[in-house]
């Protein structure tokens, strides 16, 4: 005789589950074409930036492009909100960082967020990646309500450092 065993509960038998792939999630085709007019966007603008000689006055390189002289400047003899930013962009697409956030700090970081613009939408166009979510969300509100501080605050840094006239 042998002793008693305890019987082991069954066990309920190994159910193999096929693991599911996961879909690559990329872009869809609208959206990588949205991407590759805003990379085509920013190209441009930089391009005619590295065309531009940047004013060493730190304003007025827009007038090679055909603009009349900032009327702020003209008439009040101040800065207006923008003054210096298409002095920035020539800087910043020569290389010339220090002197491009000297003519104008929110046209410097403007200028260095194109470019991150396009290199960020020419990968979303290439490989329909989903970066562009991340843009999205610096469309909201607190987002956009630090820009205009910062081009506020860069609005004054250049009426204090205007040269009299």
């Amino acid at each position: 005789m042998h002793p008693a065993q305890p019987i082991a509960p069954s066990t309920p038998p190994t159910v193999l589950v096929r693991p599911t792939v996961m879909s690559t999630d990329r872009a869809a085709r609208g959206e990588r074409a949205l991407a590759l007019l805003v990379c085509i966007g920013c190209l441009s603008i930089l391009a005619v930036a590295a065309w531009l000689e940047p004013s060493g006055d730190g304003a007025g390189t827009h007038t090679q492009l055909g603009l009349p002289p900032c009327g702020w400047a003209s008439r009040l003899g101040r800065p207006c909100p923008t003054c210096g930013m298409t002095t920035a962009f020539a800087y910043v697409a020569d290389g010339d960082l220090v002197h491009a956030f000297v003519a104008q700090p929110a046209g410097f970081v403007l200028a260095l967020g194109t470019a991150a613009g396009f290199w960020g939408s020419l990968h979303i166009a290439v490989t329909g990646s989903r970066l562009g979510r991340i843009g999205a969300r610096m469309l909201r509100p607190w987002w956009l309500w630090s820009a205009a501080g910062m081009v506020a605050a860069a609005w004054v840094y250049k009426l204090v450092t205007w040269p009299a006239t």
